[in-house]
């Protein structure tokens, strides 16, 4: 008589996805809402348009700001040396917030604007809080060192984040560490990533240190999509030259046929 046992069911795998693809998946996913994926057929000035937001996104980053260099210079006390920090930062505040419920309105994706909106009522609060121009540019020079030591160490320890999200989008995963050209490319590009959110922080916590408000707000605006929009560029090109070099190198299947 045979022992006749039912198979165990299958169970399900519980195994935790390693780190590395948990990260690279929500890399590539930010990325491709933004527009930049490797494998998209577009100009790169359409990518870097896309990643911007287009118009709207350039006026939600820009304005605000503008508004508050402006205000706040016009209305500098001469006795003081103080602009009238209340309005400026009013208005602008006001200006994200009206930009915020223009997308509610016309039912486009708000995500950014919030977090734009939020960002700036943040800092206007602790500027209005200790009464200091300056201030209201703290939590960007907290949000640069953040970026910028995170896109360092990851490039530092062979992990570079541009890697792990362009390995997502492309279906590479992590097989691009073998590849020591890939490595090599997507390292110097999180280090250019570094690199940038190092050069705001060089060139404008001086600024701050000397309470130079209105110089401080115009290099935030013009350290800002000037300097962003060329690493985006040089980023999905690089990025998307390194696998259409690969698909030139596969061999050819038809070549075969008929031979």
């Amino acid at each position: 008589m045979t022992d006749e046992r039912p198979a165990e069911p299958e169970r399900p795998d519980l195994t935790p996805p390693p780190a590395s693809e948990v990260l690279g998946q929500a890399l590539g996913a930010a990325a491709l809402r933004a527009g930049l994926d490797p494998a998209a057929q577009t100009s790169a000035g359409h990518v870097v348009w896309r990643a911007m937001g287009g118009w709207r996104g350039v006026l939600e980053s820009v304005l605000p700001s503008l508004v508050f260099v402006i205000v706040f210079t016009i209305t500098i006390d001469p006795d003081t040396g103080q602009g009238d920090l209340w309005l400026s930062l009013g208005l602008s505040v006001g200006l994200a917030a009206v930009f915020t419920v223009v997308r509610l309105i016309s039912r486009t994706p708000v995500t950014a604007a919030f977090g734009g909106l939020i960002a700036a009522a943040a800092a206007a609060a602790l500027a209005l809080w200790t009464g200091r121009g300056q201030d209201n540019f703290v939590l960007g020079f907290v949000t640069n060192g953040a970026y910028g030591t995170v896109f360092l160490v990851s490039a530092l320890i062979g992990w570079p984040l541009i890697g792990l999200a362009v390995g997502w989008l492309m279906n590479d995963g992590v097989a691009w560490r073998k590849d020591r050209r890939k490595r090599r490319v997507f390292g110097w590009l999180s280090l250019a990533w570094a690199g940038l959110f190092a050069l705001r922080l060089v060139v404008q916590l001086p600024l701050y240190a000397a309470g130079e408000v209105a110089l401080l707000g115009a290099s935030k605006i013009a350290m800002g999509l000037p300097l962003f929009a060329p690493l985006v560029a040089v980023t999905w090109l690089a990025s998307r030259s390194l696998y259409a070099r690969v698909d030139a190198d596969a061999p050819d299947p038809s070549a075969s046929v008929g031979e």
